[in-house]
């Protein structure tokens, strides 16, 4: 069971009485998914510029709606498809924004080693969302859930060093943090990837 998973079952209960209040103001899931990815938006406008505290704050502000849409859409009966879908590509743009600032960042800092760093962050993070997405497939039909950094550990990361690079007024923090995704986004995914061959080959495809 991954982090993601043990949050999720303890926080369940206070997030679902919280989604009853928002489902009864008619609130629809698909605009508290929207109302997430702006916020991250701006806060990675903020990281891009270099100010890492307002950047830290507004990417923690935005965590809740990212859970928060999906107990909504459970409250109101909406757990349809292309809800599902929006959620999942709504997430991917909000990948792409954050790594992107700091890789503006560090571009304009001239560290061409921490650009690298975050687009190989990036890489890793698509890809194990891609390798679940893939197994999920009718054709394959493996559940993929394990794996050390899942959304949830990689959003710890980034709100950590993000957060402590604003407040201690240091790029170490930054650099640190994204070595970390880098390395362990990927690894994930060779983990996912592993793991679906092993049940594959166990099944016989």
């Amino acid at each position: 069971m991954t982090l993601t998973d043990r949050l999720r079952k303890r926080t369940r209960a206070p997030l679902d009485r919280c989604a009853g209040f928002v489902a009864r103001l008619g609130i629809h899931p698909d605009w508290i998914s929207l109302v997430g990815l702006v916020l991250v938006a701006m806060s990675a406008w903020f990281i891009a510029q270099g100010d890492f505290l307002a950047g830290g704050i507004l990417l923690l502000l935005s965590l809740p709606l990212d859970a928060l849409d999906g107990a909504v859409a459970r409250a109101l009966d909406r757990q349809g498809a292309f809800g599902m879908v929006l959620d999942s590509t709504l997430d991917r743009y909000a990948d792409g924004f954050i790594f992107a600032a700091f890789g503006y960042y560090f571009a304009e800092s001239g560290r061409m080693d921490m650009l690298v760093a975050a687009l190989a962050a990036l890489t890793g993070s698509f890809l194990v969302s891609y390798v679940r997405a893939r197994a999920d497939d009718a054709k394959v039909s493996v559940s993929v859930t394990v794996g050390w950094f899942s959304r949830l550990e990689r959003v710890i990361v980034l709100l950590v060093m993000t957060l402590a690079a604003g407040a201690f007024q240091s790029v170490a923090p930054l650099e640190i943090g994204l070595l970390v995704l880098a390395v362990g986004a990927n690894l994930t995914a060779l983990q996912r990837l592993w793991h679906v061959y092993r049940i594959l080959r166990d099944r016989g495809d």
